[in-house]
């Protein structure tokens, strides 16, 4: 058994195990962490063991306790490859000593050297339209139940039970299926995860195991959330298109591999997706069980817990988005920004910054920038000078100056929002204050025209900082003076919460596409048509920024 896992440092790290736990370090130690767990030698006492091990005649004992069955496998065109998806492969029936007969020609030609994992390449290439059972390579039992309590009439190898024990750790599980999984040549299954917890238990042979946790789902271009194979990915396993698929280029780093051998046991949490490699001749076991999560969950509360979950979705993307460092000198801060729980002392004379001093250089600096910036953005044919004359007029202006308004989404492509960003939070006062006395008119334009919904999530959240960082008094007279520029101060209040909630919705829709393959930007276009911009969400908002 070895383990490889890749460079991500918040990867959730598969643990080791040589002992077999108790049930109850199972369920309090493992099980709750949803993180995979190999069990060295865990099955080695099996009846299955030590009876179906093809070097040791399993297959004459398989044959004789099982041969009568008829089982259903997996017909790959594409072998050694079997795509989970339904599109991709069919289901036959055969006889299992049918199977046997196969695995036996394969032990055979192994004895005498033949490369069975080369000709299955060459028979599919070739020669695999002229018979779906002429090349035995392209057959799979994969997933055939031994066990099912939601639908017995579905077991076919029932008689294999008693070679089967249930795993110690496992005993107060109530077990929803038990699969044989055997494969007489190499073979190799498609990414996908489970809507189960999987106990993968390999009883001759040896698999090689790639895991990505649920998080990397966007790496793999899962398939679409309501397609009859949403659970499997879409990325072709021998010749990824990374040109239709460029985050999969990326995928390798998020995963973990693991290489089982026989007697080995592998704990796969439900939703980690997995793409295993099967070497010639494998026999493998697996047990399925519900979640505690999912067996706990109410009908009646799958909308809420929808919300819930793409609201974390959201806010984790947007604090990612918007994690750059802080590019202006504390200094302009008087170094209030290494102390971010001393708030500043009440009483400060607010009117009294709205000037700043030609030694003020960096704060000084950003105010020429940005004032330049909204300019430029409103008046692109006009000449800049940072001088009250040369005041910005919003006054008259028409609906087409909706128009001007960009609509930036990404911190590195808006000028604007980096400058914010970039200035700490009582740095970032001082330049609103200087501007709401020196440039009020080019203050509102700011707001009301120019202002993107990436730059409305910054100015929001530098608000909320602040906020931290100064008394109630100062903060309701930092507020009054800059909304008291606006000649309608209802109207900036809509331009930071639509901006916001635009920024929100458009992260809302990459994250529902990206984990659920699914466009609803044209439903959710509808509902802010009907509803309008700000409604849609139902998010909860409490700063001091808003207006009262």
């Amino acid at each position: 058994m070895s383990l490889s896992s890749s460079s991500a440092a918040s990867l959730p790290r598969m643990r080791m195990f040589d002992k077999i736990p108790s049930a109850e370090e199972f369920i309090s130690e493992i099980e709750p962490l949803n993180v995979p767990a190999v069990f060295s030698g865990c099955i080695k006492n099996w009846k299955a063991f030590s009876q179906w091990n093809p070097s040791n005649g399993g297959l004459d004992y398989l044959q004789e306790k099982a041969g009568s069955s008829t089982v259903e496998a997996m017909l790959s065109q594409q072998a050694p490859v079997f795509y989970g998806d339904i599109r991709s492969h069919e289901r036959v029936s055969l006889p299992f000593s049918t199977f046997i007969g196969y695995c036996k020609d394969n032990l055979c030609d192994r004895c005498d050297g033949e490369d069975s994992f080369l000709e299955s390449k060459k028979h599919t290439l070739t020669e695999s339209h002229t018979g779906q059972f002429e090349f035995p390579e392209q057959i799979y039992l994969a997933q055939v139940p031994i066990l099912n309590i939601e639908c017995t009439e579905k077991v076919q190898l029932e008689c294999l039970r008693e070679d089967v024990e249930m795993p110690p750790f496992l005993e107060s599980k109530t077990i929803s299926s038990i699969n044989l999984w055997m494969n007489s040549a190499q073979s190799r299954s498609s990414t996908h995860y489970d809507p189960h917890h999987n106990l993968l238990c390999i009883v001759s042979g040896c698999k090689q195991v790639v895991l990505w946790p649920p998080s990397a789902c966007p790496f793999l271009y899962p398939r679409p959330i309501y397609g009859e194979a949403s659970n499997h990915s879409t990325l072709d396993l021998d010749e990824p298109n990374f040109c239709a698929h460029p985050r999969a280029e990326h995928s390798d780093e998020y995963s973990q591999k693991i290489i089982l051998h026989g007697g080995d046991a592998l704990f796969i949490p439900e939703g980690w997706y997995h793409q295993v490699d099967s070497e010639t001749l494998t026999i493998a076991v697996n047990f399925w069980w519900r979640s505690d999560m999912m067996s706990g969950l109410s009908d009646h509360m799958d909308s809420y817990y929808l919300r819930r979950i793409l609201r974390r979705l959201i806010d984790k993307e947007m604090n990612q988005l918007l994690h750059l460092p802080s590019l202006v000198d504390d200094k302009i801060d008087g170094n209030q920004s290494d102390q971010p729980n001393t708030r500043v002392p009440g009483g400060v004379q607010l009117r009294q910054m709205s000037v700043l001093h030609e030694t003020d250089q960096l704060a000084v600096s950003a105010l020429q920038k940005l004032v330049s910036l909204v300019h430029e953005r409103v008046n692109p044919n006009q000449p800049v000078n940072s001088t009250p004359a040369n005041n910005l007029a919003v006054e008259g202006k028409d609906e087409s100056n909706e128009i001007m308004k960009p609509d930036l989404f990404n911190l590195k492509d808006d000028p604007v929002a980096l400058l914010l960003w970039t200035l700490q939070p009582l740095a970032l006062r001082c330049v609103l204050l200087a501007m709401a006395h020196n440039f009020p008119r080019t203050l509102e334009a700011l707001i009301l025209l120019v202002l993107s919904p990436v730059g409305a999530e910054v100015l929001t959240r530098k608000f909320e900082e602040m906020d931290q960082l100064i008394g109630e008094e100062d903060r309701s007279q930092f507020f009054q003076i800059f909304y008291g520029v606006f000649d309608n101060q209802i109207a900036a209040m809509d331009a930071l919460l639509n901006g916001k909630e635009s920024f929100a919705r458009q992260i809302c829709v990459t994250k529902v596409r990206d984990y659920g393959e699914v466009s609803f930007t044209a439903v959710l276009s509808s509902r802010l048509k009907r509803k309008g911009m700000k409604k849609w969400s139902g998010f909860i908002f409490d700063s001091g920024w808003k207006k009262k």
